[in-house]
């Protein structure tokens, strides 16, 4: 049924994209609001995963010979878990532009002479040095869709390879939306960045009391955030938007996950919240310091490990649910689903793990987060799938507080009964 559905724009069948956003009537609110959500997340959407891999890698416990199926997203996870050695990644994306910015990564990996290249590229504030290097090295040797998107030109803009000449970061949605934050706070007269000054854990959380907690009382914070559309930069979608805010104004969901973000872990430690405040993975130059916190797979230690087993990734522009589906059965190790099931309908989430039951091998485990603290499983998915999978409700927890992104509610495990 999926397949006939329309883009309600064109009348031409609607992309994969669409077909899993798109819930509710084109006339009503939601499905108006499902549409520009589908039209703004067209595009690069996050220039970097906001899940933590460390917290993947644990609860997944990957082991020599697995084969791992995840969402790509920003290909951060996906690349970092090749430091556990699993023998293939079915990475797949429902968008073009995630999977180009993998195949740019794996194409550096391959290709770049030295980690320092590599860094300089992706870890770094960016450099013209960049552009030449995918000009010389890279580009010949991305297949055509990825080498359009980085070499073809943009809409009044230079192409895209360009971004990485300057802090690649910055761009995408929810680089952009980032800088908006940044935007609204100096409104009230305070800088988020400031918070990268503070060097032990009870001057972070005193910033965040004393300066970030009281923006989200401000009546002008309230109303932007009362709105689905506030949180598209963060990719979150209509129907996740209600997931988040449980019953709550979203300015407080927001003060609480912030709060986290800013309190639970040190920032030397904790690369997501360099990002958020600091708009990089290393220190300020004006603090004096020369630290960094990076992904795993931008760490030097593992920059060898990754070229020689950097094919065993293979990238997908198809939903996680057709490649389990089409996959051969008890093939399937490790599933990471990211926060996909909150965009779902019950239909869908049948679907899903139908396709998940029937490839999964002995002992295969699902990793994935929400918006809301509970699995979104429970009444449904039917009673006799879910019945086949147990949830590791110890390693859930633990997960949850473990993560550093700090930005969902709840992190779930369950692992196919024997």
């Amino acid at each position: 049924m999926q397949d006939k559905v329309l883009d309600s724009t064109v009348g031409a069948p609607a992309t994969p994209l669409k077909r899993a956003v798109f819930r509710s009537a084109k006339a009503s609110r939601q499905g108006v609001l499902e549409r520009l959500f589908a039209y703004v997340f067209d595009g690069l959407v996050y220039p970097q995963i906001w899940e933590d891999p460390v917290v993947d890698m644990k609860a997944m416990a990957i082991e020599p010979g697995h084969h791992v199926v995840a969402i790509t997203s920003g290909g951060c996870n996906v690349l970092s878990y090749l430091t556990a050695d699993p023998a293939r990644i079915t990475a797949v994306d429902l968008n073009q532009a995630h999977l180009s910015l993998l195949k740019l990564k794996q194409a550096a990996i391959k290709h770049l002479l030295a980690h320092e290249d590599f860094a300089r590229f992706f870890a770094g504030g960016g450099s013209p040095l960049n552009v030449e290097l995918y000009d010389q090295l890279l580009a010949h040797r991305l297949d055509d869709e990825a080498r359009q998107y980085w070499s073809g030109e943009r809409s009044f803009a230079n192409p895209r390879i360009e971004l990485f000449a300057g802090n690649f970061y910055r761009h995408g949605l929810l680089g952009r939306f980032i800088t908006a934050a940044h935007l609204a706070a100096r409104v009230y007269g305070v800088n988020p960045a400031d918070i990268m000054e503070a060097r032990t854990l009870d001057k972070q959380r005193r910033f965040f009391a004393d300066k970030l907690s009281p923006l989200f009382d401000q009546r002008g914070i309230r109303w932007l955030t009362s709105s689905p559309m506030s949180l598209y930069g963060l990719g979150i979608p209509p129907a996740q938007y209600t997931e988040l805010a449980e019953g709550r104004h979203m300015a407080d969901v927001l003060r609480e996950r912030l709060g986290k973000l800013c309190c639970d872990f040190p920032l030397s430690e904790n690369y997501f919240a360099r990002q958020a405040f600091g708009r990089s993975y290393g220190d300020a130059p004006e603090t004096g310091s020369t630290g960094a916190a990076l992904p795993p797979y931008l760490e030097a230690k593992n920059w060898q490990t990754l070229r020689a087993r950097i094919d065993r990734v293979s990238a997908h522009n198809r939903s996680v649910t057709d490649v389990l589906a089409e996959a051969e059965p008890q093939s399937v190790d490790r599933i990471v689903l990211l926060d996909a099931q909150d965009w779902m309908s019950d239909d869908q989430l049948n679907a899903l793990w139908a396709a998940a039951t029937r490839a999964a091998a002995p002992g295969a485990r699902v990793i994935f987060r929400t918006a809301a603290r509970q699995s979104p499983l429970q009444g449904r998915v039917a009673k006799a799938v879910l019945e086949r999978w147990s949830y590791d409700a110890a390693a859930s927890k633990q997960g949850t507080a473990q993560d550093r992104s700090a930005i969902y509610g709840g992190f779930h495990v369950y692992e196919l009964r024997p």
